[in-house]
């Protein structure tokens, strides 16, 4: 599914019945088909006591009240105060067996979705929000619970219910039920015509919803940016107007409502009135009692009750349709980058890496953004790789990562092709430092050990003290038990790229690619961190991303990169020689720096 397919597809609230889906959805009831056994006998139980009540209010009434009768009366009260204790047990088992039920399934439903979600490739969530891939793990399937949780039973439950109040009805008098029945053609044409509207009113009440909250993220986030460039006042007026639309919906939905019901129950009074007109004549012609109507019109007001919830049941089937298309969709996608059949794990890594003829493009309808890549990089050699931006350098260290499988040529570590092994035994023994790297809720240890849980108390405080982690770690009263809070919002920029390399340099890997791993950081820090790079880079090969090109000048290669291929290769003298593109960029870099050395001076 594509991008666009994608948005278009999550604004959509109801989908039409779709069997497949709903026999997919049923494989999440079948491991608890036991506990649904029972709740479905309790229920068909519980609904027999109900449907018993009205005869017997017919009895009390016929048997009791007008032959007064104390006995029967007595009887029949205890009798019916019997099913409302038992009709209360029966409904509390049935509450709590259905809600854990319900809750198991949502939980094996989630765990599969968040289990499938980290196999899925890199390419899975380019472009994909992370707002709607969330909204899926979430909502969704809650969507899918509710029709789990109380839908289906519902369903059965009060189809039955139906079923019993008409045959008890035709049993009872089937002139009289038929004639009850006429209102029957009016009730669909004023429910089935405004219960579309008011499902659509509050469908577009959700989205309004959804554009507040989507709004309030971005204020929240973004709230520095506002500030520094006074858009309070503009803000508040977009804010206002997604809010007028919000209430419209709601009121409109609300509205929609108000008519409805009353005149639901209206037509089905004028039933009622119906029954009452031809029960009183029959009644005062001594062929029917007046239990035998009060019974009657009492059943006859419970049959409106399964049809309304009949219908919302639907309503729920078909959101669920939606719901269940976008999760399978999920579910469906395969891992474009993932194990081979025969994969083994790979042998301790020495470092040798060759490219062969690497090609890749993101797309298949999309042009190559690398052309013919061929590299030979020999064990604990540091690689940088410089170039404009877009160029493909962080593509050539994703394809080493297999984050991206080549869709030409081959990658080979230590001779082996990268697909040929384990991603797990692959990734374990390589290390990648971002710009931005991700600092992760918990403590400063915690993120240290992520890569490496089983380090050494000892090599923990080795690792931190080659990237001066100790220097601010000090600085807190509970050192590294302190709590970083989400993404690392409690530490400084530079303190999170710290950390960063830290965790990296603890999980000891053998090759190393740092991605513009020091431009976010300050002069000091970054001369901090290329001293303990000296110690880090040692014996390991690595791959360094850099714009500023004076930090890479010790490399034992550099590779140029324009427009997808490798345009020039060597050392720093050997480049500046030449007098090509790096020397281009290299005295740029110069001047510029001298021109701002000179005004800092001035």
């Amino acid at each position: 599914m594509s991008q666009v397919e994608w948005d278009s597809d999550e604004d959509l609230e109801e989908k039409p019945f779709n069997r497949a889906y709903m026999k997919r959805l049923f494989r999440y009831v079948l491991p608890y088909r036991k506990v649904l056994t029972i709740v479905l006998i309790i229920v068909l139980f519980n609904m027999g006591l109900s449907l018993a009540e009205p005869l017997l209010l017919r009895y009390i009434i016929d048997e009791g009240i007008l032959k007064q009768d104390f006995f029967v009366i007595n009887m029949i009260g205890f009798t019916l105060l019997g099913i409302r204790v038992a009709g209360w047990l029966f409904g509390y088992l049935h509450t709590r067996f259905i809600n854990f039920t319900g809750q198991r399934i949502l939980f094996d439903l989630r765990q599969q979705l968040f289990n499938h979600l980290q196999s899925l490739s890199f390419r899975f969530f380019d472009g994909r929000p992370a707002g709607k891939i969330m909204s899926r793990i979430t909502n969704d399937t809650n969507s899918i619970g509710e029709l789990i949780n109380g839908g289906l039973i519902t369903l059965v439950m009060e189809f039955t219910h139906l079923i019993g109040i008409v045959v008890i009805l035709l049993w009872m008098d089937w002139k009289l039920a038929l004639l009850s029945f006429i209102t029957l053609p009016l009730l669909y044409l004023v429910f089935g015509q405004m219960q579309s509207k008011i499902e659509g009113s509050w469908s577009r009440s959700r989205k309004t919803m959804s554009a507040i909250n989507g709004n309030l993220n971005e204020t929240l986030q973004g709230i520095r940016v506002i500030q520094a460039f006074s858009r309070q006042s503009e803000n508040n007026k977009r804010f206002e107007k997604l809010n007028t639309r919000n209430k419209n919906a709601f009121m409109r939905a609300v509205t929609l409502e108000s008519i409805v019901f009353p005149s639901v129950e209206m037509i089905g009074m004028i039933g009622t009135c119906v029954v009452l007109w031809f029960g009183a004549q029959a009644v005062m012609d001594k062929e029917l009692t007046l239990g035998f109507i009060m019974a009657f019109i009492n059943y006859l007001w419970r049959f409106w009750g399964p049809l309304s919830a009949l219908s919302k049941v639907y309503s729920q089937v078909l959101s669920a349709m939606a719901s269940a298309e976008r999760i399978f969709e999920i579910l469906d996608s395969e891992p474009e980058v993932k194990d081979r059949a025969n994969a083994k794990a790979i042998k301790p890594i020495q470092g040798e890496v060759i490219f062969e003829n690497v090609a890749f493009r993101y797309e298949s309808d999309k042009p190559d953004v690398l052309k013919n890549i061929n590299l030979h990089i020999k064990p604990g050699q540091r690689v940088a790789l410089v170039g404009p931006t877009g160029a493909g350098k962080s593509t050539i260290v994703n394809l080493l990562m297999r984050f991206y499988d080549a869709t030409g040529g081959r990658i080979l570590i230590d001779g082996q092709e990268v697909k040929d092994v384990t991603l797990e035994s692959l990734r374990r023994q390589m290390g990648i430092v971002l710009q931005d790297s991700f600092i992760f809720s918990g403590t400063i240890e915690e993120n240290l050990r992520y890569g490496n849980e089983d380090a050494s108390d000892e090599a923990l405080r080795r690792a931190a003290e080659n990237v001066r982690i100790d220097k601010f770690v000090s600085q807190y009263a509970d050192g590294y038990q302190t709590q970083v809070e989400e993404r690392g919002s409690k530490l400084s920029v530079g303190q999170r790229q710290l950390l960063a390399f830290g965790r990296v340099l603890l999980s000891d890997p053998r090759i190393l690619i740092l991605d513009e791993a020091t431009s976010s950081v300050d002069t000091e820090t970054e001369q901090h961190i290329q001293a303990a790079l000296q110690t880090m880079l040692e014996g390991r090969t690595a791959f360094i991303i850099a714009h500023r090109l004076s930090t890479i000048r010790d490399a034992d290669i550099i590779l140029v990169v324009k427009d997808g291929q490798i345009a020039e290769q060597g050392s720093h003298d050997e480049l500046m020689k030449q007098s090509g593109l790096y020397h281009k960029l290299y005295m740029t870099q110069f001047e510029m720096q001298q021109s701002l050395a000179m005004q800092t001076g001035a």
